[in-house]
């Protein structure tokens, strides 16, 4: 099989292997990595139906990760896909009222992130390997909720790394927040900032690109990676699950050989709804990708009128992994639709950092037809976590009712009745009290672990061991500053680790 190598999308990094690209997260001259192309399937995905979610991810990730071995590999996706997720399917496919949940909230922290970032720690340490790096590796990460506390659990401990994960301060729900600071190992360290995700996020790619500061590290033995979405040791092997959500259709007989699907993404970062488009891109039967938006709708307004503009009030809502509104992953998706021109994307790129907006050309909007935009506000949300209810006695949590009442949407809009999969992307029990209220209306005075049992009353489901596990655990992180004093922060942390 041929080599899959990588490129910057600004141009800058070529021709390197899949585990350098994963190793270095992020390219030096700030541009994200991509595959030199999308790899085909080089099987007949029947040939896949009843087989287990593991043997999937080791057929579609071994077609971008050409560099690993195939011990290494499927060593990767058996240390990551085990008994840490309560089902054995990994991502179990719930139908209700027309359309098809796939669920990715079974693993460790209740969130899709676990997908991803249960394995990236084992296809860093093994690149890490493979590369002959003996440097302390740094996870460097921003979080709008879930990537923080899915990043530390997966890297907890883990020899030869550390992980530092920033988070708005009020911009999460109170559970997220207590999984992250309450999170153990000695190599992890969480700090809220004074600002909201966008501010992180940037701070920390401002970070990455410091040639200064990281050969001051370099002196010291680190290197900086990510464990954001910009990596794509995250975005492949959320590539699988939507392979495996298509085979669970054919398998279940839902639909026939060929058939085509919709995907419906709640979408902030766009990460999430790019592996989607990957999976088309491969060959997957895809036919509409429909990336749904909270009331931070600067991805609807893009995809409707070809302009991304930041400039705009940012919201708190009821889906705060979603209050988002610099969206990395786009990057990659720009750089596919002019054809792979970085000096292209270089020119948006400079465009939205100075003045926070660009427009994409004609040409370029014509190669994103797949995608559809739409959005919901916080009303619509709880109304729809309410109906799916109260007709079919499914729970879902904010994040989710936003692909649902988008779906909605779009279904009545164009009239398209293809088979739908909706990523459900966290458990209700991570916004019980955004998804009670919704439920039951007005909650009173309960207190967040009364609601949690309400919940579990109501969705007839048991509370899952992430919920249990923080109910009297220590906070162990407390530290705080603003977006501008991140890198202070940084170098603050790693001397207290022990790194001078």
């Amino acid at each position: 099989m041929k080599e899959v190598l990588y490129n910057s999308t600004r141009g800058g990094e070529c021709g390197v292997s899949a585990s350098q690209a994963v190793l270095k997260g992020l390219a030096g001259d700030g541009g994200l990595f991509m595959p030199e192309h999308i790899p085909g399937f080089d099987f007949d995905p029947e040939e896949l139906i009843g087989a287990s979610y593991q043997e999937v991810a080791y057929r579609v990730m071994r077609l971008f990760l050409t560099d690993y071995t195939e011990e290494e590999l499927r060593h990767c996706i058996d240390s990551a896909y085990d008994g840490k997720f309560d089902t054995e399917e990994i991502a179990p496919l719930s139908r209700a009222d027309g359309a098809y949940y796939l669920e990715l909230f079974h693993g460790k922290t209740i969130a899709f992130k676990d997908m991803a970032l249960s394995i990236l720690p084992y296809l860093m340490t093994t690149a890490a390997q493979k590369n002959g790096v003996s440097n302390t590796i740094e996870i460097l990460t921003a979080t709008s909720g879930d990537t923080g506390k899915a990043a530390m659990a997966g890297f907890a401990d883990v020899p030869g790394t550390g992980i530092i994960v920033f988070y708005p301060k009020g911009g999460v729900s109170r559970f997220q927040e207590l999984q992250m600071v309450t999170q153990r190992g000695e190599n992890t360290s969480v700090v809220a900032i004074h600002g909201n995700f966008d501010d992180a996020q940037s701070a920390v790619k401002n970070i990455f690109g410091d040639r200064s500061f990281e050969e001051r590290l370099a002196a010291q033995g680190i290197q900086l990676s990510s464990a954001n979405s910009i990596n794509i040791g995250r975005l492949v092997p959320q590539v699988v699950y939507y392979v495996w959500s298509y085979l669970k259709l054919r398998e279940a007989e839902e639909i026939e050989k060929g058939e085509q699907i919709n995907v419906c993404v709640p979408t902030g970062n766009f990460g999430n709804i790019l592996a989607a488009y990957f999976a088309k891109c491969m060959g997957l039967p895809v036919k509409k990708l429909i990336c749904a938006s909270n009331d931070n709708k600067v991805l609807f307004d893009f995809f409707r009128t070809g302009r991304y503009d930041r400039n705009r009030e940012f919201i708190l809502t009821s889906s705060p992994s979603m209050d988002i509104l610099v969206s990395s992953n786009l990057e990659r998706l720009l750089y596919m639709s002019c054809g792979g021109d970085a000096a292209e994307n270089r020119v948006m790129m400079r465009q939205l950092k100075s003045v926070g907006r660009y427009t994409v050309t004609l040409d370029m909007r014509e190669r994103m037809k797949d995608f559809v935009g739409y959005y919901a506000d916080q009303e619509e949300v709880a109304v729809r976590i309410r109906e799916l209810y109260e007709n079919t006695g499914y729970v879902i949590d904010t994040h989710t009712a936003v692909a649902s009442a988008v779906y909605e949407k779009y279904r009545a809009e164009s009239g398209d009745e293809t088979k739908t999969v909706i990523a459900s992307t966290a458990s209700p029990f991570k916004f019980s009290r955004a998804v009670m209220t919704a439920i039951r209306g007005e909650l009173g005075e309960m207190d967040d672990w009364e609601i949690l049992e309400l919940l579990k009353e109501t969705a007839g489901i048991p509370l899952p061991p992430a919920v249990e596990e923080i109910r009297e655990a220590e906070i162990r992180h407390r530290r705080e500053c603003d977006p501008d004093a991140m890198e202070q922060e940084v170098a603050d942390i790693l001397k207290l680790k022990g790194h001078r």
